[in-house]
């Protein structure tokens, strides 16, 4: 499946109120893998920057000048959106947006982005995986172990990117056991349960053991370091190892 991760920059909000997109970033995933093929454009809004929304991305009025419109753009970004599924934190912001871009161009066979593409908000995935939490974007970096030092200001392309990590962390597998065997309902609702966990026979074959080489324990102390950095406290393992 190919992937678009989506991320943009605007005006100010809300989008009723006249304000326009002065930055996208998009960046590709084919299966789950990012190919390196992205989009990126500053674009010129014809009206100034709310200083709310400078303080949030720190682009100025200044920085947009000779910069193209979105119409001058409106063609590439979507060829290259089209037909793919968008990932989008927050999409209902960005897609509004999009969709007011293109009806201002009297584009209305592209003024709904959802007709041409598919969209999963990751907003959404994080409420329903962590309900109560904090699930902005940072915050989702810090759960799932992603470096985000980069990221002082918000900035399209860099969270398009950063978005992609985050999916991937969040859907790159089983991360909530249950106990409960088919049919218990504890503590999630209706969803399907994992099934009953099966003991393996114990006349199987003793199993190999390979022991990490230093290239991998390199690597291993690298990734605590980052988790460490990430989270502001030495990971679990780090700790039994210190104890």
């Amino acid at each position: 499946m190919r992937s678009v991760v989506l991320d943009t920059e605007t005006t100010g909000m809300p989008v009723t109120d006249g304000h326009r997109i002065i930055e996208i970033g998009c960046v590709e995933l084919i299966g789950r893998r990012l190919t390196g093929n992205h989009f990126h454009v500053y674009l010129q809004p014809d009206r100034d920057i709310d200083e709310g929304a400078i303080a949030v991305h720190g682009i100025r009025n200044e920085d947009l000048i000779g910069k193209p419109r979105f119409k001058d753009v409106a063609d590439d970004f979507f060829e290259f959106v089209k037909g793919s599924r968008l990932i989008i934190h927050n999409a209902a912001f960005d897609i509004g947006f999009l969709n007011n871009e293109f009806a201002l161009l009297a584009q209305t066979e592209r003024a709904d982005l959802a007709e041409h593409c598919s969209v999963l908000d990751t907003l959404l995935m994080a409420r329903e995986r962590h309900p109560g939490q904090r699930n902005n974007l940072d915050a989702l970096c810090k759960r799932y172990g992603v470096d985000n030092s980069g990221r002082e200001l918000h900035g399209a392309l860099l969270d398009a990117e950063i978005l992609a990590d985050v999916f991937l962390a969040m859907t790159g597998g089983q991360t909530n056991l249950s106990l409960a065997g088919e049919g218990s309902d504890a503590s999630t609702g209706n969803r399907p349960q994992a099934s009953p966990i099966q003991r393996l026979p114990a006349e199987r074959a003793r199993g190999l053991v390979l022991k990490a080489n230093e290239a991998e324990l390199a690597a291993h102390a690298a990734r605590l370091a980052v988790l460490e950095k990430a989270s502001g406290a030495a990971p679990l393992w780090a700790q039994l190892e210190q104890a």
